[in-house]
């Protein structure tokens, strides 16, 4: 059942994306109607939406029926051998040399044995401070929630990390690069005013979350830029900053004692982290009138709603319950103000919600990665609620000496990384379902906490060369230690078991961003927090640096319905990009999948692991596949679906095994490309790259077809005064079959000569029920 705060997210409020718009609107998550993209890392303004995910890791290897996502990370070499490892990383510097327009990191293709290591960590903390962190000293026999270090900052960036800050950013090319952008950053928000009261479709609807996002954005980066250059200037414009935003100066902001809106409390918990932030890290540059100006806002707009909340029921907290970003984001803004000002806060306020929420975190946020990884929402969402738990467990770490659970509770937390490598495509997510409203101040940057805290060196190796990495909670998490490629030994190929999604990855090489991408998604269609789609045997495909087929995005989160609970007849399934006829699947009947639906999947590869070089030559026998039953999907109607690699990774079929249809069903995929269509051929064209999309032996008067991405005209009417978003630059490429059976193969072919030409080898009608690693040579 949806709960009324899950209508407070919102993506798009009015006007249309910009073309291409299954670019747009997944990558920047912005409202609709902005033209803002991705801003590469030394630009002076901050990276503020991620792109780039992916999971890979589910324990466990069973040969070629689910693959292992690394073969060979180590913890640690030691010191012995960390000079010359460390010499290596000086030498070649930041292993990317750009990004694509997607953001996705470009590598040269060279072989580098040496710097392309096996993922490690050359030394631990405390071996050598002029390679990794030294062992913070304060480490209480007993932690307590209320016991916290005795010297400033508390959260996150402990003294001892400031004092060896210098070195790091002088001798690691990733924190130079990350300190100038951070810089730029601060220099660009300085000479703007502060952020002003705007309200984002109501308060009860998005609020002012925007807000609240881009003044802990702004304050993170003064505080930062005071600590590392001391110059008062950054105090007076963090001031200006908050005093603006606390509810006591003489500017509008808000409702006076609930400025920061409890309506949508996702303002409440991110105004309060921002607060804690300037509190802590500028402790020492404060008079005491400003310390307590700030102390009272957090309390007062802030800690308080908190304990209404869980000692009062407070209807705004119905988060309490929720496995997700709602509960990370709400809990972990709270307890970063608690633990800011535990010592003078003589209310006892702060010392309070302590006791509510860390175990309310450990019993909700902990729980939102399902047992193989992957984020209990959607791709997008994993930011949000990633980002907060991160936040919360490294301020408890740092202020009290423990995290309570939050980090080993749930122990699918320490493979959620790998989610987030394998859904990120070689041009973007496969980002099903909801994408969220902008991101502004949640990244990817977990991945650094995770890879010290899990010993998992891959996720720090992945994430450094992505953009948003470019921001100061990375200048802490970061180990300047961690050494090798992220791709040494990754599998290519992973498959997410949970029912609750069932999908897989696959791909031909970490590190060409022309090679090909697919993934595809089975799992179940609801409990995703409201903000799943109707899409069982939904796909995308990447291939020479364009996404051929793709997802559209969130809808208006505006809309009447749109977080309607989720039965068969809910409001949110009356809009397109909700639709299954919205997604890249088939439809029968022109009717949406059931809810009910428990698909079944299977899922095989060759197990093939890319090596050192970034230049990977895919064996001519490696594939992967993964077929999913969706008969529960279409009510009874027998249809199974199933993707696979061909001839050494060079094409992908997709197949249908349709039985006994009684109704009409359509095949449907989304596309940014011109489409050309004669019969059974497609030709899809984006600028200068090509694919040839071909429907093998066709049956009489089975053809492609182009229509535009937009509702059936006999689909049930939308509420009075709604509209679908407009998808403009989108085509649907259909093939529509008559009742009847059908095994219905669809070829993509890059380099598609005609089905005559010579070499020619077509692939094997395979029923998709005999589909193996090896049914197909």
């Amino acid at each position: 059942m949806a709960t009324p705060g899950d209508s407070h997210e919102k993506l798009a409020t009015n006007g249309t994306y910009p073309a291409a718009n299954l670019e747009a609107a997944r990558e920047t998550g912005q409202s609709q109607g902005s033209s803002r993209k991705w801003l590469k890392v030394g630009v002076p303004i901050a990276v503020v939406i991620v792109v780039g995910a992916v999971l890979g890791g589910v324990l466990g290897s069973r040969a070629s029926k689910k693959s292992s996502p690394s073969s060979g990370s180590s913890t640690g070499e030691g010191v012995n051998g960390a000079s010359g490892l460390e010499s290596v990383k000086t030498a070649v510097g930041m292993f990317a040399t750009t990004t694509n327009s997607h953001t996705v990191p470009v590598y040269p293709s060279t072989t580098n044995a040496a710097a392309f290591g096996v993922p490690t960590f050359i030394a631990q903390p405390g071996d050598n401070p002029e390679i990794t962190w030294n062992k913070d000293t304060f480490q209480p026999a007993s932690p307590a929630p209320t016991n916290v270090r005795p010297d400033r900052p508390r959260l996150i960036a402990p003294a001892y990390k400031w004092d060896q800050l210098p070195n790091f950013v002088a001798s690691d090319p990733y924190m130079k690069d990350w300190n100038d952008t951070i810089m730029a950053d601060a220099q660009k928000w300085q000479a703007m005013d502060p952020v002003p009261y705007e309200i984002d479709g109501g308060l009860g609807k998005s609020g002012v979350l925007d807000v609240a996002r881009q003044v802990k954005q702004r304050i993170k980066a003064f505080a930062y830029a005071y600590r590392v250059t001391k110059q008062t200037m950054w105090v007076d414009r963090a001031w200006k900053e908050l005093y603006n935003a606390s509810g006591q100066s003489s500017a509008s902001f808000g409702e006076k004692g609930n400025n920061w809106n409890t309506a949508h409390f996702l303002d409440v918990a991110e105004f309060t982290a921002a607060f804690a932030i300037g509190y802590d890290w500028l402790y020492d540059a404060w008079t005491d009138q400003q310390k307590e100006t700030i102390r009272t806002a957090i309390v007062t707009l802030g800690l308080q709603y908190g304990i209404q909340v869980y000692a009062n029921n407070a209807a705004y907290g119905w988060w309490t319950t929720a496995h997700g970003n709602w509960n990370c984001v709400c809990n972990g803004g709270l307890t970063m103000g608690a633990l800011a000002i535990l010592g003078d806060d003589t209310t006892n306020t702060a010392s309070s919600i302590l006791n509510y929420t860390i175990p309310n975190a450990v019993a909700n946020c902990a729980q939102g990665v399902t047992s193989d990884g992957s984020w209990t929402e959607t791709p997008n969402y994993w930011y949000f609620g990633t980002t907060s738990h991160a936040e919360m467990a490294s301020s408890l770490l740092t202020a009290t000496g423990s995290a309570y659970g939050l980090m080993d509770s749930n122990p699918s937390f320490s493979i959620t990384g790998f989610y987030h490598m394998y859904v990120s495509g070689n041009q973007q997510l496969f980002d099903y379902g909801d994408h969220g409203p902008n991101k502004y101040s949640a990244t990817a940057n977990a991945m650094f906490l995770h890879s010290t805290q899990f010993k998992t060196p891959e996720y720090a190796l992945f994430q450094r060369d992505r953009p948003d990495a470019a921001e100061p909670w990375s200048m802490f998490w970061y180990d300047p230690a961690v050494s090798g490629a992220f791709w040494n030994g990754l599998a290519l190929d992973h498959y997410f078991e949970d029912t609750a999604d069932s999908w897989a990855s696959m791909r031909t090489s970490w590190t060409d961003i022309n090679g090909w991408y697919v993934a595809m998604k089975g799992g179940k269609l609801t409990g995703h927090a409201s903000h799943g789609n109707l899409d069982g045997g939904d796909f995308v495909l990447d291939h020479d640096g364009v996404r051929w087929a793709g997802e559209l995005g969130s809808g208006d989160y505006d809309a009447d319905g749109y977080f309607d609970p989720e039965t068969q007849e809910s409001g949110r399934w009356l809009y397109y990009r909700t639709r299954t006829e919205g997604q890249n699947t088939l439809v029968v009947d022109q009717q949406n999948q059931i809810i009910t639906a428990v698909p079944t999947c299977k899922f095989e590869s060759t197990a093939t692991h890319q090596e050192s070089s970034t230049v990977f030559d895919v064996p001519s026998d490696s594939t992967a596949m993964f077929t999913t039953d969706l008969t529960t999907n279409y009510g009874g109607t027998s249809i199974k679906r199933g993707v696979r690699f061909l001839a050494g990774r060079t094409r992908v079929l997709l197949q249908d095994d349709i039985t006994n249809a009684a109704k009409q069903v359509q095949w449907r995929m989304h596309t940014n490309a011109t489409v050309a269509v004669d019969g059974s051929m497609a030709t899809l064209s984006i600028d200068d790259k090509k694919m040839y999309v071909h429907i093998l032996n066709a049956p009489s008067g089975v053809a492609f077809e182009t229509l535009p991405a937009q509702r059936y005209a006999q689909d049930p009417a939308l509420p009075a005064g709604m509209t679908d978003q407009p998808n403009p630059g989108v085509t649907v490429l259909a093939i529509t079959l008559q009742p009847g059976t059908y095994n219905l193969q669809v070829l993509f072919d890059p380099t598609w000569s005609g089905q005559d030409a010579a070499g020619y080898t077509p692939p094997a009608l395979v029923p998709i029920d005999q589909w193996s690693a090896t049914s197909h040579g």
